[in-house]
C-alpha cells in the first residue's frame, strides 16, 4: 500500500492545477482567435531556414535520421513552420492555427522562468493587407490576456487561489517607455512599467531606438519591427509582460507580432546583415509572396502555469534539467 505524504498530496494538487490550465486555456484561446489545433513537428530538414533562429546566435540541436539524406535539428520555435502550414491548409484571413510546441533550446541562459525545454502554444493566424496595424495587434493582444482573465477565473471556481489580475492590457511602445525611464535598463524598464499597470504589451521589439539601442534582439525574419506603424514608430510586434507578485518581478508570458511582409523582410535581412538567407526556402516563399500574410506568436504554457499558480520557479511546473545550485 502506498501512503501519501503532506508533500506528495502537495504535488498531486499542483499537477491537478496545471492539468486544468492546459486544457482550459488553449480552448478558450482558439475561440477568441479563431484557431484550429494541428499536430506539430519535433525537428526539421536543415538548411531550409524553417528553424527558428530566435536572435540569430542560438545553435539548434542537430542530428542525422537512419535512411535519411540530410541533417535535422530539433525546433527552437515554430514561428516559420506555422506560416507554411497556413499556405498548405488554405486558410481564409483571420483563421488560424495553434500547437502544442516542444522544442529545445540549448544554448538558454536558464533561470527561473527559463529552461532548455521550452513549452508553447505556438498560434499563427492568416491576415489581410489592411490588418498589418497595430490596431489590428492590439486587439488581438486584448483576445489574448481575456483568455488569460477567463483561465484565472475558471481556477477560482475550481476552489484554487488565485490572482488579482487587472481588467485590461496597457500598452506602451518601447521608444516611449525608454523616454519614460531613460536611466534604466529595458529589463528595468520593464519591471517598473509591468509593476505599475500589472498588464502591459510592449510594442515595437527589434529595431534601434533613439539610444541606438535595441529594447531586445529579434530575429529579421519573422516579426515585422521595422515598419512604420500608425502610432508614429516602428514596430508591429510586441511582449506580453505581466507583473508577477510572487516573485516580485515583470513575466514575459508571450512574444508575438504581426509577420514580415516581402517588403520588411528585405529590409530587415539587410539591416541584421544576413541577405544570405533570402535564397532558402522559406524566406524565398516570403519574398516571392508564396505564403500568406499571418500574425502569430507563442505563449509559454509552464509560465502560465507558474504565474497563475503563483510559483516562483518554472521547474515547480516542469519535468527538467538546470544546473547545479539553479533551484
Amino acid at each position: 500500500m502506498i501512503t501519501l505524504t503532506a508533500k506528495t498530496n502537495d504535488i498531486l494538487h499542483l499537477e491537478k492545477g496545471i492539468s486544468l490550465i492546459k486544457d482550459y486555456f488553449p480552448a478558450r484561446l482558439s475561440q477568441r482567435l479563431s484557431l484550429t489545433k494541428v499536430s506539430a513537428p519535433l525537428f526539421v530538414q536543415s538548411g531550409t531556414g524553417f528553424n527558428d533562429d530566435l536572435n540569430g546566435v542560438e545553435k539548434p540541436v542537430k542530428f542525422n535520421l537512419k535512411n535519411i539524406p540530410y541533417p535535422v535539428e530539433i525546433v527552437q520555435s515554430l514561428a516559420k513552420w506555422k506560416r507554411m502550414r497556413l499556405y498548405q491548409l488554405g486558410l481564409e484571413p483571420e483563421q488560424g492555427i495553434v500547437t502544442d510546441m516542444r522544442a529545445i533550446r540549448p544554448d538558454e541562459v536558464v533561470s527561473p522562468v527559463h529552461s532548455f525545454y521550452v513549452d508553447q502554444w505556438d498560434w499563427e493566424k492568416r491576415i489581410l493587407p489592411e490588418h498589418r496595424r497595430i490596431s489590428y495587434l492590439k486587439d488581438t493582444v486584448a483576445q489574448i490576456y481575456q483568455a488569460v482573465l477567463d483561465t484565472n477565473a475558471m481556477l477560482e471556481e475550481a476552489h484554487e487561489k488565485t490572482l488579482d489580475l487587472p481588467s485590461s492590457v496597457y500598452f506602451i511602445d518601447s521608444e516611449t517607455l525608454l523616454q519614460r525611464y531613460p536611466g534604466l535598463t529595458p529589463k528595468e524598464r520593464e519591471n517598473r512599467i509591468a509593476k505599475e499597470y500589472g498588464a502591459v504589451f510592449i510594442m515595437g521589439i527589434g529595431g534601434l531606438l533613439s539610444d541606438q539601442a535595441v529594447h531586445d534582439d529579434r530575429a529579421p525574419d519573422y516579426d515585422d519591427w521595422s515598419t512604420a506603424n500608425e502610432e508614429g514608430f516602428n514596430g508591429l510586434n510586441g511582449d506580453l509582460i505581466l507583473w508577477n507578485p510572487v516573485m516580485n518581478s515583470a513575466l514575459e508570458l508571450s512574444s508575438m507580432g504581426i509577420r514580415v511582409d516581402a517588403g520588411s523582410l528585405r529590409e530587415q535581412l539587410s539591416l541584421k546583415d544576413c541577405g544570405h538567407r533570402s535564397e532558402l526556402l522559406f524566406h524565398s516563399n516570403v519574398l516571392n509572396e508564396v505564403y500568406p500574410l499571418s500574425m502569430g506568436g507563442g505563449i509559454g504554457q509552464s509560465r502560465l502555469c507558474m504565474f497563475l499558480l503563483q510559483r516562483k520557479h518554472i521547474s515547480d511546473v516542469q519535468s527538467g534539467i538546470w544546473p547545479e545550485g539553479q533551484l
